[in-house]
């Protein structure tokens, strides 16, 4: 089967897939019956699927800031600079305004990305084509080089939500594939640990949203639990804990920080203390008075160099557990094993209450 960092493909499909629900809708069906290669030429079809769609929806546009010397005044009178026009003999003014324009950075993410990928060799010829005829409606779209781009700063809203999958998309592809030099040939890197990370954690979260909605799943921080003794006036000093998931049932909570590494172990062949000490301070802070109904999990990604884990300790009354879902399996496999740690969790409250 073919597969990216031991993950089959068609799971990083399903999994892109929860992630950002905008797959799940009807045009993206072709996709999902694909075989695919490497995890590029999957990108390559998601985005030529959705760019499509957003080409008959029109693409998005927003005021620019122009700058220009005018024959008619329009938008603000830049003084300075009309002056020196007209002691230049120049018959125009210096104006200042905003215009509607397709050529933003959300468009010109997209240009690049498409660029990148016809570059790429494992992308296959007949995809190249039609993000080939794809990249015509870009021709007005400036073009944006990497480092320029702030994918934090980037804002979605009303207008412009149809793009948040596919600048997602493009993150991917621009973070796998670097320059090798500035005027060199683009450089295939791996899918990234990070970007396999991020993903994990959020498929873990939209599929437990989707299918066990009643469990409440979220992402909140944790508060640090302090006595009040000094106003708590260093409070800003301590790192912030945000969880990657918490569920919630009646009075229980369960809170499941996913992990993925190449070696989810360390060089001794036991779990990375770091991880242990970060789930555990989120289950001791969160249980407020010790009551035992918090429960903490480290959820690894099972790849080909790591062992199957199934832990589990009571860590004064607190239940801590350590496991592995294996992603190189079909992905009915890969539900079954998020089910049955909702199952096992259950069964933990139900003996508690």
């Amino acid at each position: 089967m073919n597969k990216q960092n031991n993950i089959l493909i068609k799971n990083i499909y399903y999994m892109l897939s929860y992630a950002f629900k905008a797959l799940q809708q009807s045009n993206y069906e072709s996709v999902d019956s694909e075989v695919f290669e490497n995890i590029y030429d999957l990108f390559a079809e998601i985005l030529i699927k959705g760019l499509n769609k957003q080409l008959k929806q029109g693409l998005y546009k927003e005021y620019i800031d122009k700058r220009e010397d005018l024959s008619t005044i329009r938008g603000k009178i830049i003084l300075r600079d009309s002056i020196q026009n007209k002691i230049q003999r120049k018959l125009r003014m210096a104006c200042e305004y905003d215009e509607l324009s397709e050529d933003n950075q959300f468009n010109q993410i997209i240009k690049m990305t498409i660029m990148l990928l016809i570059k790429e060799e494992s992308v296959k010829k007949e995809k190249k084509v039609k993000l080939k005829k794809i990249l015509l409606y870009f021709s007005e779209i400036n073009m944006i080089s990497p480092e320029q781009i702030k994918w934090e700063s980037l804002k979605f809203q009303r207008n412009n939500q149809t793009y948040q999958m596919l600048l997602n998309i493009c993150r991917f592809v621009v973070e796998g594939l670097l320059l090798t030099n500035i005027a060199g040939p683009y450089k295939t890197l791996t899918f990234t640990e990070k970007q396999l990370n991020t993903l994990f954690q959020r498929f873990v979260l939209e599929y437990y949203r989707k299918h066990f909605l009643y469990l409440k799943p979220s992402a909140p921080y944790v508060n640090w639990n302090l006595l009040n003794e000094n106003g708590n006036e260093g409070l800003g000093m301590l790192p912030r804990m945000e969880t990657d998931i918490k569920l919630c049932h009646n009075n229980f909570s369960l809170i499941i920080d996913t992990k993925f590494y190449k070696d989810n172990l360390n060089e001794f062949g036991k779990i990375i203390s770091e991880n242990l000490y970060q789930i555990f301070s989120y289950v001791k802070n969160e249980d407020k008075h010790n009551s035992g109904n918090v429960s903490g999990m480290l959820l690894y990604a099972q790849t080909a160099n790591n062992r199957i884990l199934d832990y589990s300790y009571n860590m004064n009354k607190n239940y801590i557990s350590i496991k592995s879902i294996n992603l190189n399996e079909d992905f009915s496999s890969v539900q079954a094993q998020l089910d049955k740690i909702i199952t096992e969790w259950m069964s933990l409250v139900e003996k508690v209450e």
